[in-house]
C-alpha cells in the first residue's frame, strides 16, 4: 500500500488496507474503520496514518486512510465534504471487500480528529454519510476556542480560510452542533497538551452524554499531543488497549 502523501490539490484519496490473510473471514462481513490524519488542517500526519491502519488490521478490522484536503485552497467544507464522499465510497466498496457496510466507522486525530467528529455527528451529515461509530484522538472540536482565528488572528484560520467569523467558527464546533444521531463514540486526550487543551474532549463528552449518545472518554496525566499510537509511551500508550476493547463491544453482533 502506498504511504499517505501530503496534498494541498483539493484532490482526496482512500488506500485501503485489508485484513490479514490469516484473519477469520465473518459471514456478515468485517468491521471496518476510516483512518483520518491530524496535521492542522495544513498539512497529514503519516505517523497517524498507516501505521494506525494496520494497528486496526491487526484487531480484525478492514480499515481505509483518507488523505483529504488541506491547505489553503482547500478551506471548509472541502475536507468534510472528502470524508463524506469517502464513506459513501466505502460502503459501496464494503460487500467486494468482505466488508460489512454497516460497521464502518471514523478514527481521527488532532484536526483529523475534528473532522472525522463532524461527519459523525454534524446536523448535516446524511445517513448514507454518517458513520456507525467514532473515535476521536486529542481531537481539537471547539473551533471557536481554538487556532490563531480564536485569539484575534482571523487570517491565519486553517479551517475556515482568511476573514473567519466567531459566528463561522461556532458553526464547526462540535460541541455546539452535535446531533443525537451521533454513534456511539470514544475519545481520549492528555491534560498537558498545550496544543489542542483537554478541554476541547472534555466539552464535547458533555454534550453527547447530554444527547445520551454513548460516549467513553479517557484523559491521560501525560503525553503531549500529535502521539499517534503513542508506542512505548506511559499512560498515554494504554489507549490503543482501551480502544481496542470498545471496539470490539461496539462492533460485535452479539
Amino acid at each position: 500500500m502506498a504511504d499517505l502523501r501530503v496534498t494541498n490539490s483539493g484532490a482526496a484519496a482512500l488506500t485501503f488496507y485489508p485484513l490479514m490473510a490469516e484473519a477469520p473471514r465473518p459471514a456478515a462481513g468485517a468491521p471496518a474503520v476510516i483512518v483520518m490524519p491530524g496535521g492542522g488542517y495544513t498539512f497529514l500526519a503519516p505517523h497517524e496514518g498507516k501505521p494506525v491502519a494496520q494497528w486496526l488490521n491487526q484487531l480484525g478490522f478492514a480499515a481505509w486512510v483518507l488523505e483529504y484536503p488541506v491547505g489553503p485552497q482547500d478551506f471548509h467544507p472541502a475536507p468534510l465534504d472528502s470524508a463524506r464522499a469517502a464513506m459513501r465510497e466505502a460502503r459501496s466498496q464494503a460487500p467486494g471487500l468482505g466488508v460489512d457496510p454497516s460497521r464502518i466507522g471514523v478514527l481521527g486525530f488532532s484536526a483529523g480528529g475534528h473532522l472525522a467528529a463532524h461527519l459523525a455527528a454534524g446536523p448535516d451529515t446524511a445517513d448514507d454519510e454518517r458513520p456507525a461509530f467514532a473515535v476521536l484522538c486529542y481531537p481539537a472540536t471547539s473551533w471557536h476556542s481554538f487556532g490563531p482565528a480564536a485569539v484575534g488572528e482571523p487570517d491565519s484560520d486553517p479551517l475556515l480560510g482568511p476573514g473567519s467569523t466567531p459566528e463561522q467558527r461556532r458553526a464547526v464546533s462540535i460541541e455546539l452542533i452535535a446531533v443525537p444521531q451521533t454513534p456511539p463514540t470514544f475519545i481520549w486526550h492528555c491534560a498537558d497538551d498545550d496544543t489542542v487543551g483537554v478541554d476541547h474532549a472534555l466539552s464535547l463528552t458533555r454534550r453527547l452524554a447530554s444527547l445520551r449518545v454513548p460516549v467513553e472518554l479517557h484523559v491521560f496525566p501525560t503525553g503531549g499531543h500529535g502521539v499517534g499510537l503513542a508506542q512505548d509511551m506511559t499512560p498515554a500508550g494504554t489507549w490503543t488497549s482501551l480502544c481496542a476493547q470498545w471496539l470490539r463491544r461496539t462492533t460485535s453482533h452479539e
